[in-house]
């Protein structure tokens, strides 16, 4: 008897009950899901994409000078992120998330108060790297250890999801408080109530990073238990015994020793594998493309205010268009494009998202018809709520972003897929921790030819030729396609089942 033709409807309850799986799940998964929205909020509103402007505004400091401090922030996030692991083990995962509160809140709190150099920079912008790179390995384990098998996969997509939309809802904001109409203007003050504090426009944003650190440092404080742990046959909850604080200081002490002794001995061994020369040539040619993310982070802000003009909504038109279409694209190009080799979904994605940047090393001029149009009309006084003419650079822009998000949807989940294709068996891990060790170096690269790149071809004062930036930034991207293509025959590996 032949099996009965799947229908339309059983397609869609079939797709439904994928995520009903999640109803079994422990209260724990979904207070770190709201804990990470609040966090994520706090990170954008509060540290991605005020931060070079913040350096400069309030801070004093030049184009050049503010970029060297966002290269070094960022560098210390991805070093600590890397060896942080030894404390999470330590710690668990509840005592892990509330140090990073904790640490994000007081360097926060700092940022918001004071403009002192010798205070700021210490206790503010470099300890907030720490407690965010504190949270970011063991967002991973909490997924891991509060789902099952049936449920992990769908977890982490909701996680994947639910980062941009905390992303998404951090540029709104952030572009409602710099709004002229709506908000504090591009350089507005407000007075801190009881302290008498007077706050800049960017210190009220990094003030919104500390309230929205508060109620998820809450929840996690008093809504998620220790030890608890999901495995196929249930929830098991083992908590942790009380340490004192001396024995708590040598228990990490001796795993950080152990786990040092251990991976230096693996890092050794790495270095007299081929495959991990492939792996390494593979994620260094993935540099170039991720590098148009670090710019639209450092070097963006800038420039859109300084091309727009002050208050001009740069968030809304950049990045939460990029999360939305992220949030939208990834779960359609997955399963459109599952039987594709990922190394040839890295190389086409790379390519698309390289090639956006063209959007912007083209005058502006070019979008005019489109800017004086449906499209100009949608998205300037539909969307963004800009009255009069339509400034055609933010057709460029959106054509921009929207195409890099195309590619990003491609290339980005297949990337590391394709770097644990390459990793032996056994040594995944390892190779994936590993991974980051280009971007390491990159943001480091970034954040100085960010502040250059703004000081050459697009000053605060003076003549500008942004075009000629974008189109250096651009070829820096390239790196990535051409890379993958011309060393095709010594990096590509076999990708079972393609």
């Amino acid at each position: 008897m032949p099996p009965a033709p799947v229908t339309t409807d059983s397609k869609l309850t079939n797709f439904l009950r994928k995520f009903t799986v999640l109803r079994s799940a422990p209260r724990e998964l979904w207070i770190i899901y709201a804990a990470y929205i609040l966090e994520n909020l706090a990170y954008k509103v509060g540290a991605a994409t005020v931060m070079t402007l913040w350096l400069s505004s309030d801070l004093g400091f030049g184009d050049q000078s503010a970029g060297a401090m966002i290269a070094t922030w960022s560098a210390i996030m991805t070093l600590i992120t890397v060896v942080i692991g030894p404390l999470t083990d330590v710690l668990g995962v509840r005592r892990t998330f509330l140090l990073g509160f904790g640490v994000c809140l007081v360097s926060r709190m700092v940022m918001t108060l004071t403009v002192e150099r010798s205070v700021v920079l210490p206790f503010g912008l470099y300890l907030q790297a720490v407690g965010i790179a504190l949270m970011i390995p063991v967002m991973a384990v909490a997924m891991k250890k509060y789902s099952n098998t049936a449920q992990r996969s769908v977890a982490f997509s909701l996680y994947y999801a639910l980062m941009n939309l905390g992303y998404a809802a951090g540029d709104w904001i952030f572009d409602r408080v710099r709004s002229p109409l709506h908000g504090l203007g591009e350089h507005g003050h407000w007075t801190l109530p009881l302290l008498g504090t007077d706050l800049s426009t960017y210190r009220v944003l990094i003030l919104f990073g500390v309230i929205f650190t508060i109620p998820g440092m809450l929840l996690t404080w008093f809504c998620l238990r220790d030890g608890v742990e999901v495995t196929d046959a249930g929830v098991t909850i083992t908590p942790r015994a009380k340490i004192a604080g001396n024995n708590t200081i040598i228990a990490l002490v001796t795993t950080v020793r152990d786990t040092a002794v251990k991976t230096g001995n693996i890092f050794a061994n790495l270095w007299r594998q081929p495959a991990f020369y492939r792996f390494l040539a593979f994620m260094t040619l993935a540099v170039g493309v991720r590098m148009i993310f670090y710019h639209l982070a450092f070097t963006f802000p800038k420039y859109g205010l300084r091309e727009l003009g002050d208050g001009a909504p740069i968030a809304q038109i950049s990045s939460m268009v990029n999360s939305i279409l992220i949030v939208v694209l990834v779960p359609i190009t997955g399963v459109l494009t599952q039987k594709i080799a990922a190394y040839r979904m890295v190389t086409v994605g790379s390519f698309i998202s390289a090639l956006s940047v063209l959007f912007l090393a083209v005058p502006a001029t070019w979008f005019r018809p489109l800017a004086d149009g449906w499209l100009g009309h949608l998205i300037a006084h539909q969307w963004l709520h800009i009255d009069g003419a339509v400034n055609p650079l933010y057709i460029s822009i959106f054509l921009f972003v929207t195409l890099l998000s195309v590619g990003e949807a491609l290339w980005s989940p297949r990337l590391y897929e394709y770097a644990a294709a390459i990793a032996p068996k056994g040594q995944e891990a390892s190779y994936m921790a590993l991974s980051l060790l280009p971007y390491f170096l990159a943001k480091f690269f970034v954040g100085g030819s960010s502040g250059w790149l703004l000081a050459k071809f697009c000053p605060e004062t003076g003549l500008r030729n942004p075009e000629m930036m974008w189109l250096i930034i651009g070829g820096m991207a390239f790196v990535t396609p051409v890379g993958a293509i011309l060393f095709r025959k010594y990096i590509q590996v076999h990708e079972a089942g393609r």
